[in-house]
């Protein structure tokens, strides 16, 4: 194996790691595989062209032998994903330990910088009270593995630890045992889904996260956040300033299966999960606090709680903690039961909790006796961590957004309009639709009849605005805060969706006209065109009197959605990057002459090219006054696993977004981008990116030569891979635009365009080289944005490609476009070499370039076998055995490169 790349003495126990990872892998094929099969995975190991191994030993193979080569190329990716997880891990204790200073990124950092930056105690709770960030987990199929295989990982990651601790012969060959076992098991476990994942599946996955690590990371944060702060600012309180988020069983955009119906069964498996959580906790307190009143004062508000408790034992009568925690509990459950859910409770139920206010009313009295008796230590463990998990989760555990297209919110408007005799609205002009749209939000009258005979589709939509309501009236006002509007163009598709939330009774108008809302609405600018003209359409509604008194019943927040992944798509890397950032100084600019405050969420994807990359630079990178302690970022499939699927990952990555937004909020702002600079830049790649993908013959290369049919087929989500077909690049969603290019090894909509774009400027003036230099070295935006690209380049593979492009059934045309694309390539390559001032990709991340080296042999047999097979299954389409092992490659390659989608 290429484990002499392991030459720092620092990765001495990875190396160590990752050969006993490679012999436990050794001998799970020896027992499972044939000997050819083994022989080849020993060669791969080892070789620097891994295409051609394949090449040479692929005719050789039975079916059989081809389906285990392709899964134990994927499992030595993944275990060494795992190894390279292990040693972050343990070097970062190992800095701990060390006594070194704090990691950037940490809360710790920020706190020493802005006692650096003589920023005042009471500036800093002051902004602490106005922030609001929010991770926003999505349902976007870019997660391939199923929950099943990454229970195995999850183990694995847990067991290879203990290599370090074996003290002894026997030690080693026990864990050995169970590394053997859960790897076998692994091994014998269906990678890919013979089902068509559903909504219901995807709310129960993304529910699995909250008991793995949620529920145990935010409270110590918190705790440790407070503990930080206090140590430069004593007497700072943290409020609760950090929230997960979801869109899983409310998004509506694009899937018709989500309904009334799921939002239901979303919340009602929230709920579930919480109240489960809840009560073990409670249980724990129990066991935690018999405490006597023979040894200890008790307030008067516990007593009158054990007063009322059904716990009549007589054992516990001088235990008046633990009769408060019965009553507490039976409470609790009682109003879980009221909810539909099925949880007992052995001291049986008394009257409901109304809220989780009360709930939470009742823990604090327990809380401060104990302060206030001696009992200071049992005040601030379990019981300090239970209330803030009540603080932050309520009883709906994850609030969700709703979202749907502009349109189909339109079509619903006009036929309430039809059925009630009025225009007929889908004909009227942008103004005229503004006009009658605000004509009906001022009526109190509505427009919705219970006798007229509306389409299902407008059922459908209103039906989910009443759950809403419903939700919210149940389980609590911040249940649900967001609905979102999907390809948001025109004034008149935030007035629409207003109207939409006072026909189900979300926007009421009180005795004096004014609106009053319950829910945010939340314009997405997605597009190149949108992103430019989203100051212009945000002007339109702040200078209308109505919608002004709506913004005042939220708060006078308005939040904002951009789009990374369309832009993208739209007008590639460089112009989406520009064109978000320009759209951001914009708004900034707007929203401070109109006197609103303004919350960005940011719609980024797992890959670059859908706008992912490290969440900590790209906050820094956002625009002076962008933040302003107010953000919400989508988190969602591999990269949902990756941050948050273990708890100390998951402390760490929100920790992170919160010392970014800290950070960005408080601290002075670096350099920033020269406009005209970057305008040119953005220009010039965008004509070289749209001469490409709009060129004669460009869409059929692309669906020829990428696996995104066979993607289209993977039971990844429960949406439909495209808007409407799969024959123009507008109609295809950018996710699974993205995911093929990443598994053609081309990863093209994070590049292209760059280099043209850099030689152009740099011919027309010779000093913008320098220019770029220094930008580099100097602006957070073009940091971000080339340390991106960076990475993405680096695991593209022009070899390979090539292999891919002769899939395609016009050679020669395949032929030209793949010679446009490998000539981009190298001038982008070069272009970032220069203006990095490196000689190589990646030299500055010494990490990444090494876990890709150890990568790479698997990486790239799993491309050979992929192009061998998608050949013949273009022969032979209707063979469901080959489509089944394409799926498995897809599969290993999205695990063994992460940040796929």
């Amino acid at each position: 194996m290429r484990l002499h790349i392991l030459n720092n003495p620092k990765d001495v126990p990875l190396a160590a790691d990752a050969e006993f990872l490679t012999q436990a892998l050794f001998r799970l094929l020896h027992s499972e595989t044939t000997e050819i099969v083994l022989d080849t995975v020993k060669t791969l190991a080892d070789c620097e062209d891994s295409s051609a191994v394949i090449e040479e030993v692929l005719p050789q193979l039975n079916e059989r032998q081809t389906q285990n080569l392709i899964l134990a190329c994927g499992l030595f990716a993944q275990m060494l994903n795992i190894a390279e997880d292990v040693h972050h891990e343990r070097r970062r204790l190992a800095h701990e330990q060390a006594g070194s200073s704090a990691a950037e990124g940490s809360v710790a950092d920020t706190v020493r910088k802005l006692s650096e930056h003589n920023i005042g105690a009471d500036a800093v709770q002051r902004q602490l009270d106005n922030t609001y960030i929010a991770a926003v987990l999505t349902a976007h199929p870019t997660e391939v593995q199923r929950q099943a295989t990454l229970n195995f990982h999850r183990r694995i990651r847990a067991l290879l630890p203990g290599r370090e601790h074996c003290k002894s012969a026997e030690a080693l060959e026990e864990l050995q045992n169970e590394v053997d076992a859960t790897l076998l098991a692994l091994w014998q476990t269906s990678e890919t889904r013979h089902f068509k994942i559903t909504v219901n599946n995807e709310i129960n996955n993304g529910v699995s996260i909250f008991p793995l690590s949620f529920f145990q990371a935010l409270p110590k944060l918190y705790r440790s956040m407070e503990k930080t702060f206090q140590t430069a600012y004593p007497g700072i309180k943290v409020p609760d300033i950090l929230q997960i988020g979801g869109w899983i069983g409310g998004d509506r955009d694009g899937n018709p299966f989500v309904s009334a119906d799921t939002l239901r069964h979303a919340f009602t498996r929230h709920a579930d999960t919480v109240f489960h959580y809840y009560r073990r906790q409670l249980s724990e307190l129990y066991d935690d606090l018999p405490l006597s009143v023979r040894r200890v004062s008790v307030s008067e508000g516990v007593l009158a709680l054990a007063a009322q408790s059904p716990d009549t034992e007589i054992a516990h009568e001088e235990e008046p903690y633990r009769r408060a925690i019965a009553y507490i509990m039976a409470r609790l459950i009682a109003r879980g039961r009221r909810l539909g859910l099925t949880l007992g409770c052995h001291f049986g139920l008394l009257e409901p909790y109304a809220g989780a206010d009360e709930f939470m009313a009742d823990l604090k009295t327990m809380q401060q006796s104990l302060r206030n008796n001696r009992s200071g230590l049992l005040a601030e463990a379990r019981l300090a961590d239970l209330i803030r998990t009540v603080s932050v989760f309520g009883f709906y555990m994850m609030p969700l957004d709703l979202r749907q297209h502009a349109d189909k919110h339109s079509e619903v408007v006009a036929e309430l309009f039809r059925h009630a005799g009025l225009e007929d609205y889908g004909a009227l002009s942008e103004q005229e639709k503004q006009a009658v749209l605000l004509r009906e939000l001022q009526s109190p009258r509505p427009l919705y009849s219970p006798y007229a005979n509306y389409s299902e589709q407008t059922r459908h939509e209103l039906a989910v605005f009443h759950e809403a309501r419903r939700v919210k009236d149940e389980l609590g006002e911040k249940a649900i805060n967001q609905s979102i509007i999907s390809n948001c163009e025109h004034p008149g598709d935030i007035l629409a969706l207003a109207l939409l939330l006072k026909e189900s009774g979300l926007l009421v108008l009180q005795e004096n006209g004014k609106p009053q809302s319950r829910i945010n609405i939340v314009p997405l600018f997605e597009t190149i065109e949108a992103l430019e003209n989203a100051c212009n359409v945000m002007e339109t509604v702040f200078d209308i009197p109505w919608y002004r008194d709506l913004l005042e019943s939220r708060g006078n927040i308005q939040e904002i959605m951009l789009g990374y992944s369309d832009s993208n798509k739209d007008g590639g890397y460089v112009s989406s990057s520009w064109g978000l950032y320009q759209a951001e100084l914009g708004l900034v600019e707007l929203f401070g002459r109109y006197n609103v405050r303004m919350r960005l969420f940011h719609g980024r994807g797992g890959s670059v090219g859908r706008g992912g990359g490290p969440s900590y630079q790209a906050i820094l990178a956002q625009p002076e006054h962008s933040v302003a302690g107010q953000i919400r970022i989508t988190e969602q499939g591999e990269v949902i696993t990756a941050k948050y699927a273990d708890a100390g990952n998951a402390r760490r990555n929100l920790e992170t977004l919160v010392a970014a937004t800290l950070e960005a909020s408080l601290l002075p702002q670096s350099q920033t981008p020269d406009g005209k600079l970057m305008q040119a830049l953005s220009d010039s790649a965008f004509k070289h990116y749209r001469a490409l993908i709009t060129a004669e013959g460009f869409i059929d290369y692309f669906l020829q030569t990428s696996p995104i049919q066979e993607i289209a087929t993977l039971n990844l989500g429960s949406r439909p891979a495209s808007r409407k077909t799969l024959a123009r690049i507008q109609d295809l969603r950018a996710i699974p635009w993205v995911f093929s290019w990443t598994q053609n090894r081309l990863m093209l909509p994070a590049w292209y365009g760059f280099g043209s774009a850099v030689e152009e400027l740099c011919s027309q003036d010779a000093g913008r080289l320098k220019a770029l230099q220094e930008h580099a070295r100097n602006n957070p935006f073009f940091q971000a944005m080339l340390s991106n690209m960076e990475q993405v380049m680096a695991k593209a593979d022009l070899t390979l490609a090539e292999n891919y492009a002769a899939l395609s059934e016009s050679p020669e045309r395949a032929a030209e476009i793949f010679a446009l694309i490998k000539n981009e390539y190298l001038k982008s390559r070069r272009a970032l070499l220069d203006i990095l001032q490196t000689g190589e990709l990646l030299s500055g991340n010494r990490s990444l370039a090494r876990s890709l080296a150890l990568r790479i042999p698997y990486l790239n047999a799993l491309g050979g076998l992929q192009v061998a097979l998608l050949k013949r299954l273009r022969k032979d389409p209707g063979n469901a055995h080959l489509l089944q092992m394409v799926h498995l490659t897809i599969n290993g390659v999205a695990q063994g490169l992460r940040n796929t989608g």
